[in-house]
């Protein structure tokens, strides 16, 4: 009896721990990957939640496949016509592209490409005064570590993507449109 209640209280608390999004198996790294920034400040906890987003878009390029995803102010604005109505994103709004290695599905009858080592994650944040050097967008990556269960920043700062994002100047610097649902 001694030994079916010990069993049942452990099964009970892997389940309470994994219900909660722990795993007592995998490292957490939620703790260490809100402490994380780039080198000029912009910070991982500014996403706080970005798991839970709404999907604006997929891609694929090479071997990434790709998920950007907006928080809320993000979401409204594409909704309202941003950017294709030539207004810009509001202040605050904020979007993430996570990343993974494509792999082929095992399980699948036919040739499905799956989402498969995670590998970065890329943030955008609107805020026109504290990036009005960079099209009033900052931009962050942080790299995935699965060895280790951990994020590192990129090294190039919050100014890292505006380069690229030049290009799309006149959508307010953003490449992804809103997929029609």
């Amino acid at each position: 009896m001694k030994k079916l209640l010990a069993l049942t209280l452990s099964i009970t608390a892997v389940g309470l721990l994994v219900f909660e999004g722990r795993s007592p198996i995998a490292q957490d790294t939620g703790a260490q990957k809100y402490s994380l920034q780039v080198p000029d400040g912009l910070r991982f906890d500014e996403f706080r939640g970005y798991e839970d987003w709404q999907v604006i878009s997929v891609s694929q390029v090479d071997d990434l496949l790709k998920v950007v995803v907006g928080d809320r102010a993000m979401i409204d604005a594409y909704r309202a016509g941003a950017p294709a109505n030539g207004r810009a994103f509001p202040d605050g709004a904020r979007m993430a592209k996570i990343m993974w290695k494509s792999v082929q599905n095992p399980d699948s009858p036919t040739p499905a490409q799956v989402a498969g080592p995670l590998q970065f994650i890329d943030f955008m944040v609107k805020d026109s005064r504290r990036f009005a050097a960079t099209a009033g967008w900052g931009y962050a990556q942080f790299n995935y570590d699965a060895t280790s269960g951990s994020f590192q920043p990129d090294g190039r700062g919050s100014d890292c993507g505006a380069a690229c994002h030049k290009l799309v100047e006149a959508k307010d610097s953003v490449f992804t449109a809103y997929g029609r649902r």
